[in-house]
């Protein structure tokens, strides 16, 4: 079989892990084997690629069954591990690798997190320690169209978090890469850019500030921050170029052409793993290892031939790196350099050599920004229009300059030769004020994208082929046909009689959104902390990616993981209403009699009362959203002592259709007498797994199912949306409905709660 082949194979057979609800069993593994073996016997050469198909994609499986592995074993009770420290905050966060479980060794790739506790002494990577942990599996927010942690956790072989009750330092010793690093911090701590002189040099992007990482992302040069094949390419070509200039030296008996390939992607190796062997890095190894292979064969491979090699490759050495979004955005972006190259290259004009070299790079820019659109908007929710400008100056700075001056640098600190190293800094540090003051320049051209694009985005795919092959000419019902289903969505109109309620996954905290018509009111705005909140991690994004603009918020009490996003809330969108019972500046009332009208649906507020003095959860605003048919009530943190006094009033117009269960479900709220009267079928809470008060209550929950409500929360769905119509309510979790995917899973223990 050619090399084509079995690479097609591999990726054919790998990729099914992105979509597969849940894992085959180990039965089934060794039937697929088995199967795969028998095949054998058969003489037919097509079933080749089927046993091959078989085999890949059962190492594929059993790579995902090593890392779900430990989420269902380890999370029983303490474990005495040891742990080789890959990367620290200096405080309380710690990742590392366990190689020791209970005093076996450990051969899987197991990473694990460690929060919460600062250990006995100065950590850094590569020290090994003996600790007596408490884990958990793996578990992130998941909400539709946002950010995947807990599917990026697992494509980084990192399925536990947990704390330590003891750690005890058995060797104390730094890693050299460690060393070097600190080393080199020290160094590059007076120039202004030292910080992104570390992330381009070592790939230490976490010291760049978070306004240089906007400008970069709004200018569409982000990916030159990343430790990616750009840098490892280019410092194994320098090195090429060295090794072959030192062979016009030597004599002719000592010169083999593939000299210098080796000693250029030996190189690379090095470097990736002085960068921390992050993934792109590795990649990026894996990939020019593959090439130097092929190369090294003598023969002339295309460029579909390498791409698809060095893709099976990378699958085959580590096949969770499908999961991987930088992978697949890596990926799909040579593949689109070819693709355009192919289909569309630059004519062959005679152009000065000045002129020449900026006609290519235009091409090249332009053909990156059209057929990167589709995984542009799908990953990143946006485009930047500035980019194709802004690339122009920094690829050619950042590749042939501060690049070059940085690999110097980095080398020239290995010896005592600190005139010239610091030098080298200078001009490395000049080069980046000049990039940097140039993108300040530039406008701000990053553009919101919603969902609706999504088909559009392969438009510029679909005219090139187009183009290519005159079908405009020969079959132009086709190409309009193909143009309305693309353009669809824009102009579809999603006016009816239904509504939905979205019941967002932000943690331990309430973010609800109801919408009708492309309308949108909130009820509460998640939680805050230091440096961020809810609304611009999570509902921002996700409002603007259904483009829906709130025009309101209402804001159940004071809480911080209530009303913690709504100051990003507002400063995003400054015209809408904010309704709340703490009599704020710029607030209108939610107090107990309030009502309106807003798309065709009723808000009545039920509580507080406005001589009702108590602050805190027994003040929320309680509200019933009704459209004649179906209704809601949003009960925000309110406690058994003011559900008492809201039902001694009126407790007949409080029966609804859905009930947001108070307080996450804490045993605190949730009376007997508050569902009983609501007499409601569903019941929704919002609480994060792994929650200091264990909430939702155990006891709430049979408490509500006693009553003949069906129970959801948001730890085991992710974010829950409910649609009301004439026809009754539709519900879609995306968790264990919308999105089943094997690494979506609930892992480890079955409850976490009290």
């Amino acid at each position: 079989m050619s090399i084509a082949a079995v690479s097609v194979c591999l990726i054919l057979s790998i990729i099914p892990l992105l979509w597969l609800p849940s894992l085959p069993d180990m039965p089934t593994i060794w039937t697929l084997i088995a199967l795969a073996f028998a095949l054998t016997f058969f003489p037919f050469r097509r079933l080749r690629y089927v046993q091959l198909g078989l085999l890949f994609f059962a190492w594929g499986i059993l790579a995902a069954q090593e890392v779900v592995w430990p989420t269902e074993h380890l999370t029983k009770g303490p474990k005495h591990v040891e742990v080789v420290i890959t990367e620290t905050d200096g405080a309380t966060t710690h990742k590392g690798r366990i190689v020791s479980l209970d005093h076996a060794s450990w051969y899987g790739r197991t990473g694990i997190v460690l929060y919460g506790n600062y250990l006995p002494q100065p950590a850094c990577a590569g020290q090994r320690w003996a600790m007596t942990v408490r884990l958990r599996a793996v578990h992130g927010q998941l909400n539709d169209g946002g950010y995947d942690s807990q599917r990026a956790a697992l494509a980084q072989h990192q399925p536990l978090t947990g704390r330590f009750t003891h750690a005890e330092v058995i060797d104390a010793s730094c890693s050299l890469r460690t060393q070097y690093l600190s080393s080199l911090t020290s160094t590059l701590s007076t120039y202004p850019w030292g910080s992104v002189i570390l992330g381009l040099g070592m790939g230490e992007r976490l010291a760049v500030s978070a306004d240089v990482k906007n400008l970069m992302r709004e200018t569409g040069t982000l990916h030159l921050m990343a430790i990616s094949g750009l840098h490892i390419a280019l410092a194994a070509s320098i090195v090429w170029l060295l090794a072959r200039g030192i062979q016009f030296l030597l004599p002719c008996r000592w010169i083999d052409w593939r000299m210098p390939l080796i000693a250029g992607t030996g190189f690379a190796l090095f470097y990736a793993w002085l960068t921390g062997l992050q993934p792109p890095a590795l990649r990026t190894a894996v990939g020019l290892i593959v090439l130097a292979l092929l190369k090294m064969s003598g023969r002339q491979w295309s460029p579909w031939l390498v791409w698809s090699g060095c893709v099976a490759a990378i699958l085959f050495v580590d096949p969770l790196a499908v999961l991987s979004q930088s992978l697949m955005l890596s990926a799909f972006a040579v593949a689109a350099l070819i693709f355009w190259y192919q289909w569309l290259p630059l004519p062959a004009w005679r152009l000065p050599r000045v002129v020449k070299p900026m006609i290519n790079l235009l091409h090249l820019q332009l053909g990156m920004l059209c057929l990167l659109l589709p995984l542009q908007v799908s990953l990143f929710h946006g485009i930047s229009l500035s980019s194709l400008v802004a690339n122009l100056f920094a690829v050619p700075l950042v590749t042939f300059i501060s690049v070059p001056l940085i690999l110097a640098g980095m080398l020239l600190h290995l010896f005592p030769l600190a005139h010239l190293e610091l030098a080298v800094w200078w001009m490395a540090d000049k080069s980046l004020a000049v990039l940097f003051w140039l993108l300040q320049q530039l406008p701000n051209g990053w553009l919101d994208v919603d969902g609706r694009w999504q088909l559009l985005a392969v438009a510029p795919w679909l005219v090139v082929i187009g183009w290519r092959l005159r079908s405009w000419r020969s079959v132009p019902a086709v190409c309009l046909a193909l143009g309305a289903v693309l353009i669809f969505p824009l102009w579809r109109d999603k006016r009816d009689d239904s509504w939905t309620l979205h019941m967002l996954d932000v943690g331990q905290g309430l973010a609800m959104v109801i919408e009708r018509n492309g309308h949108a009111i909130l009820y509460d705005t998640g939680l805050a902390w230091p440096g961020g909140d809810s609304a611009q991690q999570i509902i921002i994004p996700w409002l603007r990616w259904h483009h829906l603009t709130p025009e309101g918020v209402i804001i159940s009490h004071e809480h911080a993981d209530h009303i913690g996003g709504l100051s990003s809330l507002h400063a995003a969108w400054p015209g809408m209403w904010i309704k709340s019972p703490l009599k704020r500046a710029g607030h209108q009332p939610c107090l107990r009699g309030e009502r309106w009208e807003w798309q065709g649906l009723t808000f009545t507020v039920h509580w507080p009362s406005a001589d009702y003095r108590q602050q805190g959860n027994n003040r929320s605003c309680v509200v019933k959203v009704d459209d004649g048919r179906q209704s809601v009530l949003l009960t925000g943190d309110i406690e058994a002592q003011a559900e008492r006094a809201m039902l001694s009033h009126h407790w007949q117009y409080l029966t609804s259709t859905l009930i947001q269960v108070p307080h996450h479900g804490s045993n605190t709220s949730s009376s007997s007498p508050l569902i009983q009267r609501a007499a409601g079928s569903l019941a929704l809470a919002s609480a994060a797994r792994y929650n200091a008060w264990r909430f939702p209550s155990s006891r709430v929950v049979k408490r509500y199912q006693k009553e003949g409500y069906a129970w959801f929360d948001t730890p085991q769905s992710g974010q829950i949306s409910v649609t009301f119509s004439r026809h009754g309510w539709l519900m879609r979790r995306l968790r264990d409905q919308f999105l089943p995917r094997w690494y979506h899973q609930w892992f480890g223990a079955p409850v976490d709660n009290g």
